[in-house]
């Protein structure tokens, strides 16, 4: 079937979580990366735990108890003002150089995002980038009141988009949600944003692997899960190309 949409996943995907390093930085002086990615790790464990517990929370909430958590596992400290000012960079985060021009191209197909960011969030995040005209939907998984990959998250796109999973591209960089959408039925992009050469020489550069090569090897690498995606691409601009041939 010819792919009638193109849905995003919106953190690591369009918008670079690791931009938040300026913020903690800044606040934390010679803490910001070890801070930016375990509150990222932190932040995503806690969507998959309240999803296993059946205790939902919004992603705005988690994001908040992910930062309280990393502040005080770290030893450290944040007045209400400064932690809320942390929290709110993940309204701003930045584009990444391929989104804009990709989706221009793309702009004949139907375009929407799926994220785990309440809807609050992602307004904020799509406002911020100007991109608010470009989607047809901006759908958080709110309204199912639980958390990629479950199925009822990826069921939303069918629900508020009018498009059955055959005729759905989904693009995602995060190989967790590549693997439940693919499990669920769509057809899966997964955009290789760290390849496993970038890795490999980050690692022989030091005896000591720092907190963002940590973090690169644990969340941006294939999961072994039992399902592929069906596209790895290195660069969004490969998907109009993909999305012309299917």
């Amino acid at each position: 079937m010819p792919i009638q949409a193109v849905v995003f996943d919106a953190y690591g995907t369009l918008y670079d979580t690791q931009s938040v390093a300026a913020i903690t930085e800044e606040v934390f002086p010679g803490h910001g990366d070890l801070i930016t990615q375990v509150w990222r790790i932190k932040q995503l464990e806690y969507s998959w735990l309240r999803s296993l517990m059946g205790r939902y929370e919004d992603f705005a909430q988690l994001t908040r108890d992910a930062l309280a958590y990393t502040i005080r596992t770290l030893g450290l400290s944040a007045d209400p003002a400064t932690f809320d000012r942390i929290v709110r960079r993940y309204d701003q985060l930045g584009l990444y150089s391929d989104v804009r021009p990709s989706l221009h191209k793309l702009r004949d197909r139907k375009l929407a995002i799926l994220s785990n960011g309440s809807p609050a969030m992602l307004n904020a995040l799509v406002k911020h980038s100007t991109l608010t005209d470009v989607f047809a939907a901006t759908i958080s998984v709110d309204a199912a009141k639980v958390f990629k990959p479950h199925p009822e998250a990826y069921r939303l796109i069918e629900t508020m988009l009018g498009v059955a999973p055959p005729e759905v591209l989904f693009v995602s960089s995060n190989p967790w949600d590549a693997c439940g959408a693919k499990a669920f039925g769509l057809n899966v992009a997964w955009i290789e944003r760290v390849s496993p050469q970038a890795m490999a020489e980050a690692c022989a550069r030091s005896d000591l692997v720092s907190p963002l090569t940590m973090f690169k090897a644990i969340r941006t690498q294939m999961d072994e899960l039992g399902f592929a995606p069906d596209y790895r691409i290195g660069a969004l601009s490969e998907l109009p190309g993909i999305v012309s041939r299917a």
